[in-house]
C-alpha cells in the first residue's frame, strides 16, 4: 500500500501479520537488489487521520547523504524523520504529543520539501475527548525538529472552515498549491472542492479559492503536470473523467482573489463512460499520475479498473500488457515508467512496472506465490443481471470448481452470495483464496455490486443514496434468483 518514488527508488508500506499487524516502510533502491524494510519492530507507518488512515510517509532525494524520509508512528500518531543512509540512523521526532488526548494530534498526506526546511500535509487535532471535536487544516512542519516540543513552531497554512482536506499539491515552479476539502455531511464521493492559491516567497499561501468542484460534484484528485496546468478527476458529467485546468486559467482564477468562486475552464481529455478515480475512503490515494513528458498514467474501467497510459493531446489510451484486472489507486513515476500494485483472479498484488517507451510489464517486487495448487483457483464470470425496474446489477461470480470432481449431470449448484462493505466501495476482481475454498468444495460464490457501489459511474453510485437496506438487499435478491 501507499506506493511512492524517492528520486530513482521506490517506497512503500507492507503488513506484517507475524508481527501483529504492524506496517513496515520498504525501500527498492532500483539498482538490481532486492526490496528492505528499513524499521525494525515495533515502527508501524501507518496513522489515524479520518480514522481509515492516510497516506503515512513522504521522501525527497538529496545531492549528498542519501534521501530524506517522513513518516507517521501508528503508535503515537507523531511525525517522524528519518535519513536511512546517514551512519547509525535513527528517527527523530518532528511533531509534539498532544497536550490534551493520547494521539490527539494525527498526520498525514505528507509532502517533503527540503528547500523550505519543512513538510507540508494534513494536520488532525482533538481539540475536545468528544469525536467530533476537532480541526483539520494543512500545516507546514520544520524538518529541524524543533516543532516535537513546541507546538507553536507548527505554521498553519489554511484556516479550519473545511471539515475534511486532502494534502497538498504543488506545482512544479513551487507557485502553486491545490488541495481538496468537503464538509459534513457530504462523504468525498458526494461533493468536493477544488481549492488553489500562490504560495509566498515567505511559504504562506494567499488567494486561496474554489477552482472546480462544488457539492453535486466528486473531484476525487488533484494533480499538476509538468506544465502547469491542474489535472483534476471529476464526475460533472456522471463518471469520474480527466479533466485539465490550464495553467493561464490556474494563474487568473487565484488572481481574482480570495473567497471567490468563479469557475476555470475545463478541457475533458478522455470523455467516456467509465471510471478514471474512486472513493476516496483515504486521503492520499492515487489514481493517476502525469509523466514529465507529457502523457498521464491514469487507472480506469467500468468496475474494474486496469492501468493506461494517456496522451492528453490527442484522448488516445492505451493500456498496460498483462495479466492484470486490477490495480490499486497507488502510482508511481520513475522518468517513463510507472509503478503501481496490481492483482488479478490468479494472482495476489504484486508491484509492477510499465515502460512506457517499450510498452513493456515486469513484476519489480512482492511477487505472487501459490500457497494452493492454483489448478484449484475458480474462473470469475463478470455478469450483469436485471433488478427491480430493470435496473442493472452488476456482479462477479464464481461458479464451483474442482480438478478432480464434478457436480452430478443436471444438477444446479449452491450458491452464497457476498455483500460487500461501505456500502460504497466495490469487491475487486482478485484472487481469494476464501472464495477457492467455497468453490472447491461444490459452492458457488457471487459478489454483488449493488447499487450504491462505485465503480459504476455516479447515477450507480447515487441508487442508495436514502435507501440503505431496500437497494442493496433488493440487487443481492435480484441476482440469487437470477442464478
Amino acid at each position: 500500500e501507499f506506493l511512492g518514488a524517492v528520486g530513482e527508488e521506490l517506497w512503500w508500506t507492507e503488513p506484517r501479520p507475524r508481527e501483529g499487524g504492524r506496517r513496515a516502510l520498504m525501500r527498492c533502491p532500483g539498482d538490481g537488489r532486492p526490496p528492505v524494510s528499513v524499521l525494525p519492530a515495533p515502527w508501524n507507518v501507518r496513522n489515524r487521520v479520518i480514522e481509515y488512515g492516510g497516506l503515512p510517509w513522504a521522501g525527497a532525494p538529496r545531492t549528498t547523504g542519501g534521501p530524506l524520509i517522513v513518516f507517521t508512528h501508528f503508535a503515537d500518531q507523531r511525525l517522524y524523520a528519518l535519513q536511512p543512509d546517514a551512519p547509525h540512523a535513527e528517527p527523530y521526532p518532528l511533531t509534539p504529543l498532544s497536550q490534551l488526548t493520547a494521539g490527539g494530534l494525527r498526520w498525514c498526506d505528507p509532502v517533503v520539501l527540503p528547500e523550505r526546511g519543512e513538510v507540508w500535509c494534513v494536520l488532525e487535532e482533538f481539540t475536545g475527548e468528544g469525536p467530533t471535536e476537532l480541526r483539520r487544516l494543512l500545516a507546514a512542519v520544520p524538518l529541524d525538529g524543533s516543532a516535537a516540543g513546541d507546538r507553536s513552531r507548527v505554521r498553519e497554512l489554511t484556516g479550519d472552515e473545511d471539515r475534511f482536506v486532502t494534502g497538498p499539491r504543488l506545482s512544479l515552479n513551487g507557485r502553486h498549491l491545490a488541495w481538496l476539502a468537503w464538509d459534513h455531511p457530504a462523504m468525498p464521493w458526494d461533493g468536493t472542492r477544488v481549492m488553489t492559491a500562490r504560495i509566498t516567497d515567505e511559504g504562506a499561501l494567499t488567494g486561496a479559492r474554489r477552482i472546480a468542484g462544488g457539492p453535486e460534484e466528486s473531484v476525487a484528485q488533484a494533480e499538476f503536470a509538468a506544465d502547469g496546468s491542474l489535472l483534476i478527476a471529476s464526475d460533472a458529467d456522471g463518471w469520474w473523467n480527466l479533466q485539465r485546468i490550464d495553467a493561464e486559467a490556474v494563474e487568473a482564477a487565484i488572481s481574482g482573489g480570495a473567497g471567490q468562486e468563479t469557475e476555470a475552464p475545463r478541457v475533458a481529455l478522455c470523455p467516456r463512460e467509465e471510471e478514471f478515480a474512486g472513493a476516496a475512503w483515504k486521503i492520499g490515494q492515487r489514481w493517476f499520475a502525469p509523466l514529465a513528458a507529457g502523457p498521464v498514467a491514469a487507472l480506469h474501467g467500468r468496475g474494474a479498473q486496469r492501468l493506461g497510459v494517456l496522451d492528453p493531446e490527442t484522448g488516445e489510451l492505451v493500456d498496460a500488457a498483462g495479466p492484470w484486472t486490477e490495480w490499486a489507486p497507488s502510482l508511481a513515476v520513475v522518468d517513463s515508467r510507472v509503478v503501481g500494485i496490481a492483482a488479478s483472479p490468479r494472482t495476489s498484488y504484486e508491484i509492477v512496472e510499465l515502460d512506457t517507451r517499450t510498452g513493456h510489464t515486469v513484476v519489480l517486487a512482492a511477487p505472487h506465490k501459490d500457497h494452493v495448487d492454483p489448478a484449484y483457483y475458480p474462473e470469475p464470470q463478470i455478469r450483469t443481471f436485471t433488478g427491480p425496474d430493470g435496473r442493472d446489477v452488476h456482479a462477479h461470480v464464481y461458479p464451483p470448481h474442482h480438478p478432480d470432481h464434478t457436480g452430478p449431470g443436471g444438477e444446479a449448484p449452491p450458491y452464497v452470495v457476498w455483500v460487500h462493505g461501505g456500502p460504497t466501495s466495490r469487491s475487486p476482481l482478485v484472487l481469494d483464496l476464501e472464495i477457492a475454498y467455497f468453490t472447491s468444495r461444490g459452492i458457488g460464490v457471487a459478489e454483488v455490486n449493488y447499487g450504491g457501489s462505485t465503480g459504476y459511474g455516479r447515477e450507480y453510485r447515487n441508487r442508495l443514496r436514502r435507501q440503505w437496506g431496500v437497494v442493496d438487499v433488493e440487487d443481492c435478491a435480484a441476482v440469487a434468483r437470477a442464478l
